[in-house]
């Protein structure tokens, strides 16, 4: 489930938690940034892993440091692409159910699935968000590149322009007779972005890729609530395999803009360190 950035909150933990496990910012303004307006995050250790005992956010992220974990690697999946994912087969499921999961890089391999629920009304909603620390399989090592999936990123945009006939994505009817559409549209193609609720730290290609990734998958959301004037079966259908793709390199380029902060944190972090020294 997205934060009002848009970002899942899996990204925004993955992103502060990594600076703060290698000492780039504070636990706690990593914390803040993470919970937001929500209610503050709890954690359940549902396979009792060897992190001492916590409850909170504060407390896991001090508990893997002490266990040797260095950083937090982001995962979407999906039905069908569980790209990222090592298993065993019910954490797979749950991470599946929640759309997103973060897999610890150092010490012992865990996943960490969020579980949100919302609370509240309309006008003031609420969310209380609990963190499920699971025993996981070694995960396989990431082979695409950011430079990989930005390049795909844009060929995917490309396609699926020619294939809702030659139009911007967000000129190609949606929301012809929802003039709200019309507006949540403009917001997010001339926001300022999901990139500000970040640690500072990230490439500034990362922060490219992730920026319009953002924009692509809030699109296509948009997009899926509206049937963007088509006329026949086979429009919808032609229009419903672009969004498909687009959601998909969109996802994948998300992960991949996050993660990029693992590396280039540790080489901050290294330097810092020789600095000091």
């Amino acid at each position: 489930m997205r934060t009002p950035s848009g970002l899942p909150r899996s990204a925004l933990l993955c992103a502060w938690g990594t600076a703060a496990l290698r000492g780039a910012v504070d636990v706690l303004d990593a914390v803040r940034a993470v919970q937001g307006d929500d209610e503050p995050h709890t954690l359940v250790l549902a396979d009792d892993p060897l992190l001492r005992p916590c409850d909170d956010l504060p407390g896991l992220l001090n508990a893997l440091r002490a266990a040797g974990t260095t950083g937090l690697r982001l995962v979407l999946p999906v039905p069908g692409d569980l790209t990222g994912l090592a298993g065993p087969a019910q954490v797979n499921a749950e991470a599946v159910d929640a759309g997103e999961c973060l897999l610890t890089v150092g010490g012992a391999p865990l996943v960490l699935v969020p579980v949100v629920e919302a609370f509240g009304s309309a006008l003031e909603p609420g969310h209380l968000v609990t963190w499920w620390v699971h025993d996981a399989n070694v995960p396989p090592e990431a082979t695409a590149t950011i430079s990989d999936v930005e390049r795909e990123l844009r060929q995917v945009l490309m396609a699926a322009t020619r294939r809702l006939g030659g139009l911007d994505l967000g000129d190609s009817g949606l929301g012809r007779d929802r003039p709200e559409l019309i507006d949540r549209l403009a917001d997010v193609r001339h926001g300022s972005g999901p990139c500000a609720e970040l640690p500072s730290g990230l490439p500034s290609r990362s922060l490219r890729v992730l920026d319009l990734a953002w924009r692509i998958r809030m699109i296509v959301e948009l997009a899926a609530e509206d049937d963007g004037g088509a006329v026949s079966g086979w429009d919808a259908s032609r229009r419903s395999e672009a969004l498909r793709d687009l959601e998909q390199a969109g996802r994948h380029a998300m992960v991949a803009a996050v993660n990029a902060g693992l590396e280039a944190r540790h080489v901050v972090a290294e330097s810092q360190r020789w600095t000091a020294s």
